[in-house]
């Protein structure tokens, strides 16, 4: 079939990268190719040992190449594709996740003279060093009324550019002065791909305080912070910023050649991977709101009104689909919790019996839990094990568990999690609906709706609507595959509108997660009584959580 077109989307998350290659016609899924990072997630030390501060958690941009040579080039090899079949390909990646940068895009980190430097690094989106610049741009900005909060729910992250940039200047003054560059990852991919610097209206809209209309913060606003961080957004940010479905540029011969593809191969601006997986889980237009379940969850909806509501992680005119405001709220952990309880507190007789099962833990876990009439453990959590992104916007909280007894087992704290998980999502979306954006359907792609059925339903029950799951098991990358068609274009095979791509190469599971009443009604008790602790230890107890949390790093440093 060589007369086909092909799509690519390139995906990053948290810990790997994948390639996928998608039929433009039908969105047949014809290859996949997936690598990890091979440096993984730095969060104790660099690679020469260099220790690092905690909350912090690191990349080597060099994998980011490796991983994209080494899945495209195997993907092509896998689906039997040339590069005359391809017409485009869009990269996703995580938000908030950033570089320093000289002029021409070499990673600072890779200079001899920074490579033991923590801020010369890749930050992570999960790095909350910057949780003391965040508060500090919180109150300024509440202070001086800055219409870009209300953007944001009224509250800046720990997460983002911005606090991140910050905190280097103080922290890492040498590295400050030397970066050129500050750029999302994902934004550099494309950098490197094009040699164009083309900034993505979804990462600066959502995590870089960029808007449509009135561009980045002041300079008067940055300056009052530092002195020299006034001059920030011109000395180390590129103004040019681009919406989704342009074209950053063609593809460089060098890469062309790295990659088996044709010189000036259109390559899209980048888009966050949680945003990109809307459009793989066949949603363009309002109403609808995605759940991209994973390490993380964020939660997606589009309203045709740009309505400022409060609690929310970022409102961007045109962030996902041109036309619409883009919602975006998160939970910072949902599958990392249940990881951190699986490797930290699962016996080996659990193991073992899951073994003779044939079963992973996670689904022997599931098993046991699925068993356990809802409400019968009493068992309630606090899912703010990497803090709550929504509707509190604090990355200093914490997690809780309360009701646990001598006979408690680990299936009842397993779906305790899972539960505090859910009953997170209703609480966004209540948000959302009780300040004016409709929330009709509810939509879910990732791991957990892939492979933990339990969860699903759960979901389902605490929130009381229908959820339908999308087809593939990789949305954000076939989001990502369908913005390359958009920014090729009709004349060369592609599509000139999101409408159209999504409808052609999206589709759903046949499979949907319907609430069941009763369990609909006995969780609505139990959620009354997680509201009660979401309001007590959100804002009462605060103070005594975060102070738990600043004498354990006063130890640490102390060591």
């Amino acid at each position: 079939m060589k007369n086909r077109k092909v799509s690519i989307g390139l995906d990053y998350g948290t810990e790997s990268a994948r390639a996928l290659i998608v039929d433009v016609l039908t969105g047949e899924e014809i290859a996949t190719a997936t690598a990890n990072f091979p440096t993984g997630v730095m969060d104790k030390t660099l690679p020469d040992g260099t220790e690092l501060e905690p909350e912090t958690a690191l990349q080597n941009p060099n994998d980011y190449l490796e991983v994209m040579e080494e899945t495209l080039t195997t993907a092509m090899v896998k689906g039997n594709i040339v590069a005359e079949q391809v017409i485009g390909l869009a990269i996703d990646f995580t938000a908030s996740t950033v570089l320093p940068t000289t002029d021409d895009g070499t990673p600072l980190c890779t200079l001899p003279e920074f490579k033991s430097e923590p801020y010369a690094w890749v930050k992570l989106w999960k790095d909350h060093t910057a949780q003391p610049e965040a508060e500090e741009m919180n109150i300024l900005a509440d202070k001086r009324n800055e219409s870009f909060l209300k953007r944001y729910g009224g509250r800046l992250s720990s997460e983002w550019m911005f606090p991140k940039a910050l905190r280097m200047l103080r922290k890492a003054p040498k590295v400050y002065a030397t970066m050129d560059k500050y750029i999302e990852a994902g934004d550099w991919l494309v950098w490197q791909l094009t040699g164009n610097i083309r900034r993505s209206s979804c990462q600066a809209g959502y995590k870089g305080m960029w808007s449509k209309s009135s561009g980045y913060p002041t300079k008067e606003f940055l300056g009052e912070l530092e002195d020299e961080f006034s001059s920030f957004v011109e000395d180390k940010l590129d103004s040019n910023v681009y919406p989704l479905g342009n074209a950053a540029g063609g593809l460089t011969s060098k890469w062309a050649e790295k990659l088996g593809l044709l010189p000036n191969t259109p390559v899209a601006v980048s888009i966050i991977d949680a945003h990109a997986a809307v459009l793989g889980t066949t949603v363009y237009d309002a109403g609808k709101m995605v759940l991209a379940l994973g390490t993380s969850t964020c939660h997606l909806v589009m309203n045709k009104e740009n309505v400022e509501i409060e609690g929310v992680a970022g409102i961007v005119e045109d962030g996902i689909v041109p036309g619409f405001a883009a919602y975006e709220s998160g939970q910072s952990a949902v599958g990392d919790i249940f990881l951190w309880f699986i490797r930290n507190y699962i016996s080996s007789e659990y193991i073992e019996k899951a073994k003779e099962k044939n079963l992973d833990i996670f689904q022997y876990l599931e098993l046991l839990a699925s068993k356990i009439p809802v409400g019968s453990n009493g068992v309630l959590a606090l899912d703010w094990w990497n803090g709550n992104r929504s509707t509190l916007m604090d990355a200093d909280l914490s997690g809780m568990l309360i009701g646990l007894t001598l006979n408690t087992k680990p299936e009842e704290i397993y779906r305790a999690l899972i539960e505090a998980t859910a009953f997170g999502t209703l609480t966004i979306i209540e948000n959302h609906v009780n300040q004016g954006v409709a929330i009709d359907e509810l939509y879910a792609t990732g791991g957990l709706a892939e492979k933990n059925e339990l969860l699903m339903q759960i979901y389902a029950d605490v929130t009381g609507r229908e959820i339908k799951v999308a087809e593939s098991s990789q949305a954000a990358a076939l989001g990502a595959a369908i913005i390359g068609t958009v920014a090729a274009g009709e004349s060369n095979h592609g599509y000139n509108s999101f409408e159209d791509a999504v409808k052609a190469m999206a589709k759903l599971k046949d499979i949907k997660y319907v609430p069941n009443e009763i369990n609909r009604e006995l969780y609505q008790k139990i959620y009354a009584e997680y509201k009660n602790l979401y309001q007590e230890f959100g804002t009462g107890m605060m103070k005594t959580m975060k102070n738990l949390k600043n004498i354990r790093n006063e130890i640490n440093e102390k060591k």
